[in-house]
């Protein structure tokens, strides 16, 4: 059996300060459903045989002495960044640490512990196809649009909108000219793929998960400690 190609990099962002959740602790760090959130996606990742490289992204203070919890996991694939100010800053950091065999970047939000294999593959498998891939899920709720007193203003089609999550999935050379160009025109989005998109890129969804939602609050931790182990 021949060997797998390791030509995928991972950059996981980390450095957000988690203010929402109302903790001193970083949000991140802490422990949901039995370990740290980060960890959680950052060993499913290294399951992987075709990744090389799986980048965290931190906060600047403490990118230089991350907590020990961290080296769980296969450090000679681990890189550590320091993140910037902004989500996108984040990201460059983590494209400038892939080495040269990386063909295929994926981008995933620690904020999102419970990503499944079969959706990091579905996104790997789009991207390795030429496209960016979102990992996302069809709206099923009645969207309503208001104005500043919330009065109705209309009902919005919810046939073609989908939920977007992370990861999302890129050729490199995709995500670094978008990187590069919306750094150019000053442009900061909180989606990679909208940079994709802004270039008339293609860009597809493919199928994400319920239990890859995004933990924000409090009640959002309370949600994540009820989940079923998969």
């Amino acid at each position: 059996m021949s060997p797998v190609t390791r030509d995928v990099g991972v950059v996981i962002v980390a450095a957000g300060q988690g203010t929402r959740t109302g903790a001193a602790e970083l949000k991140q760090f802490r422990w949901v459903a039995g370990k740290p959130m980060l960890l959680h996606s950052l060993q499913t990742f290294m399951q992987r045989d075709d990744v090389a490289v799986v980048v965290c992204v931190l906060p600047r203070a403490y990118a230089g002495d991350p907590p020990p919890w961290i080296f769980q996991c296969d450090t000679d694939r681990l890189l550590v960044a320091a993140g910037g100010r902004e989500r996108g800053d984040s990201v460059v950091a983590g494209l400038a640490d892939m080495p040269p065999e990386v063909q295929v970047v994926v981008v995933h939000d620690a904020a999102r512990p419970f990503v499944d294999a079969a959706t990091i593959a579905r996104t790997i498998d789009a991207a390795r196809a030429g496209n960016g891939a979102v990992a996302a899920l069809p709206l099923h709720d009645t969207l309503k649009r208001v104005d500043d007193g919330r009065r109705i203003t209309a009902t919005i089609d919810r046939d073609a909108l989908w939920r977007a999550q992370t990861p999302q999935a890129f050729p490199r050379a995709m995500i670094e000219r978008a990187y590069i160009e919306a750094r150019r025109d000053g442009i900061h989005a909180t989606d990679d793929a909208a940079l994709c998109e802004r270039l008339g890129l293609s860009v597809v969804c493919v199928p994400g998960s319920e239990r890859a939602f995004k933990i924000t609050t409090e009640e959002d931790f309370a949600r994540a400690e009820s989940l079923p182990l998969p």
